[in-house]
């Protein structure tokens, strides 16, 4: 078994911009068919309702894979998981590139959905190689990555998808994807594993992806399928019932996929629900702002950008959240990581509402976006500190793995929400049936009342104990990015 490298001996800021990198190539996935979503039912010959499965696929495999594969990484080290990921992400990238039908699109956007560990296992590599000093800053860049990728993913698809075929698109996530595994092997440090435990739990791992599917294919569905169809209810009744079968087996298997001990401790608990809600804001942006930017003049409100420029005037969100992550990551070390996602929470919040007098301009909205993912940035930089502040050592990757999920849940149900209101508020322009602007200033409110929600939850966080630390500690042992995360992890660590 290698031995674990000390945190002075880690090639820092290397290993920050290789995985940062990564994080972002891994979330351009979510963003990178976009552009293709109006042509995609005549490119493949199907229907808008099949060529949808091109986006939920990513979104199930992501979903599911996240905590198996964040669980694996305790077990046997976040190294050749991440190799994995990255391979698997190649591998979907290539078939989705070679192909003009619908089953192999949606098989190989399917494999790019296991690149989602990626952030994850990021995290935890870093908070086991880096010197504690760095680690904060580095978590925070690495779960900003997340955004970030999301946010400048938009413009740079449309100019490939416009300027190129758009098979181009899938040729650069696999060069993106076959660059991430050669850097994850030659330079990520091959880490001892944290969990002692190297028993896996297959019927945890059924159930639980089983639970998952069945819960955000209708929320991913639901209106298309109609919130009232047997098929939306039954698949939201067989989530509610195989999640009760998981959390009873959990408490029992010897060794479960997920610790429920530790994810339903009050720390971690309302961590992840404010991610959830968290989540929830980020992901309104990005369905409010580039459909207002790109609708016709016609309307009275609409500001009649073309794709391009709708990416550009969004891209400088991308920027902020980069932006946000050093500076939240001094105020974590400073402060703590709860003001942190109150801060961030309430930043979103009041871009939100500020927002609804921003709809006018090009640059108001650029405006809106560069609040609130400002914002997000500083939530996500505070989300894998109180996950990490919260849990042992053994559980750090398995940890931030169902964090990033609650974030995804977050997004899903953004993206369920969002439509709903935009659909029930519209307006019919030369025949066609159009958002309103009371709509998007509904989404935008609907929005701010999710991040005031996170913020209200982050309140609630209780700070974490601060026992003695004793004399003589090894450095290695000092894993933390706050005095609190400090304090909890010697704590665990000793015998």
């Amino acid at each position: 078994m290698p031995n674990q490298p000390t945190r002075r001996s880690a090639s820092g800021g290397l290993l920050i911009a290789v995985l940062a990198a990564a994080g972002i190539s891994v979330s351009l996935m979510q963003t990178l068919i976009i552009p293709l979503i109006p042509q995609l039912p005549t490119l493949l010959g199907t229907s808008s309702a099949n060529a949808s499965w091109a986006i939920t696929a990513t979104l199930l495999t992501g979903a599911v894979a996240t905590p198996m594969l964040g669980r694996l990484g305790d077990m046997y080290g976040p190294k050749w998981i991440l190799v994995l990921c990255a391979a698997l992400l190649f591998a979907g990238s290539v078939v989705a590139a070679l192909t003009t039908s619908l089953i192999p699109l949606v098989i190989g956007r399917g494999l790019q959905g296991f690149g989602a560990p990626v952030i994850p296992l990021g995290i935890s590599v870093l908070r086991a190689a880096l010197p504690p000093e760095r680690v904060a800053s580095a978590m925070g860049l690495m779960s900003a990555s997340l955004g970030v990728g999301g946010a400048v993913g938009l413009p740079l698809s449309a100019v490939i998808a416009e300027q190129f075929n758009w098979h181009a698109l899938f040729w650069c996530a696999a060069g993106l994807g076959l660059a991430s595994g050669i850097l994850f092997v030659l330079l990520v440090p091959d880490l001892e594993p944290v969990s002692a435990d190297h028993r896996f739990d297959p019927l945890g791992a059924l159930t639980l992806g089983l639970g998952l599917v069945m819960l955000l294919l209708p929320i991913s569905k639901g209106a298309t399928w109609g919130w009232n169809s047997p098929t939306t209810l039954g698949l939201f009744a067989g989530a509610v019932v195989t999640f009760a079968v998981f959390t009873w087996w959990q408490y029992r298997a010897p060794s479960p996929v997920v610790d429920m001990r530790t994810t339903l401790k009050r720390p971690v608990l309302l961590t992840n629900l404010a991610s959830i809600a968290v989540g929830f804001g980020m992901f309104a942006l990005s369905l409010v702002g580039p459909q207002l930017l790109e609708m016709p003049r016609e309307t009275g409100f609409g500001l009649g950008q073309s794709m391009i420029a709708t990416g550009l005037w969004m891209a400088p969100g991308g920027l902020a959240m980069m932006a946000a992550a050093p500076v939240a990551a001094r105020v974590v070390s400073a402060r703590g990581p709860k003001l942190v996602l109150v801060i961030g929470s309430g930043i979103i919040a009041a871009g939100y509402l500020a927002g609804v007098v921003l709809l006018g301009s090009p640059v108001g909205v650029m405006v809106l976006g560069l609040i609130v993912s400002f914002g997000v940035g500083f939530a996500f930089a505070a989300l894998p500190a109180l996950i990490n502040a919260a849990v042992p050592v053994s559980e750090t990757a398995s940890a931030n793995s169902i964090n990033s999920l609650a974030r995804s849940l977050g997004t899903s149900t953004s993206s369920a929400v969002m439509t709903a209101v935009l659909a029930g508020m519209t307006v019919t322009v030369a025949g066609h049936v159009l958002p309103s602007l009371n709509g998007f200033r509904a989404a935008l409110l609907v929005a701010a009342a999710a991040a005031a929600g996170a913020a209200l939850i982050a309140l609630a966080i209780p700070k974490g104990p601060r026992p003695e630390v004793p004399d003589g500690a090894p450095s290695e042992q000092r894993a933390s990015e706050s005095d609190d995360l400090v304090a909890v992890q010697l704590a665990d660590q000793r015998p």
